[in-house]
């Protein structure tokens, strides 16, 4: 009678388990399988657009930060070092070559003229040339211009400019620059990558570093890298730029069977999907499912619309790139294909994997279940 209490006790056990495993809905995992993220494309009722990585669809969404500087910024010419500004205090010796001059004393040929400053509006007055701007103009333009004026009062003047005191152009230098600081706008640093230097280069990677310019009321951004490929970004400064550093905060996030799963910050100006998932360590080789690579998206409606050849589409829609690694051009539209700020990458598992789990998780239960069996049954 033990006996056949022991074995009823035993089949209702494993009934119990193995009904258990069955209708557990899932097993433990990193996230849904392929299958469950096709079911959820808008062909079968949900709100996003599956679409598979091809050439064209890497070219629609190859958008790259459009940072740079307007024409504005690019096209002011290079401050001189010894440029009158507003403030400075100015010096002027004026030679007449007459006996009794406009401005001479009776016996002398030279009038000292000291300490004329500079007003707030950038202008000085000199008696019988008037009232001159002198703030933009260095002592020379300063000098043809006083002798100018003073030729039509007097014969052949000759005029001496020279400055006294006065801070001449600086620019600020804050954020990730290897020294901060308030700099003087000189001969060697009149544009932006020779006051970098002078300020001791940058702290940060120069692959995602990147300079922004205030002028006035005005902030343009370009990143480090493309000063030195494109030479017009190179920009001539101006007396009062502010000049801030600072590291690239775009990121994307890595999830599912890869060698780690984390938020990653890009490490290049672009990145592509190859880079990133090599960022993180590559795929899971005991895990991951090469043919079933996402890229999660919002797209704007242009781009979104151009990837799918639809002009009907309204607002920022939600798209699935998939990536099949296993095709014969996988890996290129892998390499091809741009990652963006706020991306989120995806790596199923592979189908065995599940059936793995699945079989250890039953044959586990199996296990407890002989034991807990043996123990009812006595």
């Amino acid at each position: 009678m033990s006996r056949q209490v022991s074995r009823t006790a035993k089949s209702i056990v494993a009934f119990l388990a193995l009904t258990l495993v069955a209708s557990c809905g899932t097993l433990p995992r990193s996230g849904p399988n392929k299958r469950e993220i096709y079911a959820g494309s808008v062909i079968n009722g949900g709100d996003a657009f599956i679409v598979s990585v091809n050439p064209r669809v890497t070219a629609a969404t190859a958008v790259t930060p459009a940072l740079g500087f307007s024409s504005e910024f690019r096209n002011a010419s290079a401050l001189g070092a010894d440029t009158i500004r507003p403030g400075d205090t100015l010096g002027l010796i004026i030679y007449e070559n007459v006996e009794d001059g406009l401005l001479t004393n009776a016996g002398a040929s030279a009038s000292l003229i000291d300490e004329v400053q500079v007003d707030s509006a950038g202008m000085i007055f000199i008696p019988y040339a008037g009232r001159l701007r002198a703030a933009g103009n260095t002592p020379e333009a300063l000098r043809r211009i006083i002798t100018q004026r003073l030729d039509e009062q007097t014969p052949d003047p000759q005029v001496v400019v020279r400055r006294l005191a006065g801070n001449g152009a600086t620019v600020s230098v804050v954020g990730g620059a290897g020294a901060q600081g308030v700099f003087p706008i000189e001969r060697p640093t009149r544009t932006l990558t020779a006051m970098i230097a002078a300020a001791g280069g940058v702290a940060i990677s120069p692959e995602i570093a990147l300079v922004n310019v205030s002028r006035g009321a005005r902030t343009e951004t370009a990143y480090l890298s493309d000063l030195y490929k494109n030479p017009s970004m190179d920009i001539a400064l101006r007396d009062g730029d502010t000049i801030y550093i600072e590291q690239d905060t775009r990121a994307f996030t890595v999830l599912g069977a890869t060698g780690a799963q984390n938020r990653m910050e890009f490490e290049t100006e672009v990145i592509s999907a190859i880079e990133a998932l090599a960022q993180v360590g590559g795929l899971n080789a005991n895990l991951a499912n090469p043919t079933g690579v996402f890229v999660f998206r919002n797209e704007p409606e242009e781009i979104a619309e151009a990837v799918m050849g639809r002009d009907d589409l309204t607002g920022t829609q939600r798209l699935v790139y998939v990536l099949d690694l296993t095709e014969p051009n996988g890996m290129f539209d892998a390499r091809d294909f741009i990652i963006r700020d706020g991306d989120t990458i995806y790596v199923t598992e592979a189908p065995i994997v599940a059936w793995n789990r699945s079989v250890a998780a039953i044959f586990g239960s199996l296990g407890q279940i002989r034991s807990a069996a043996t123990t009812v049954g006595g």
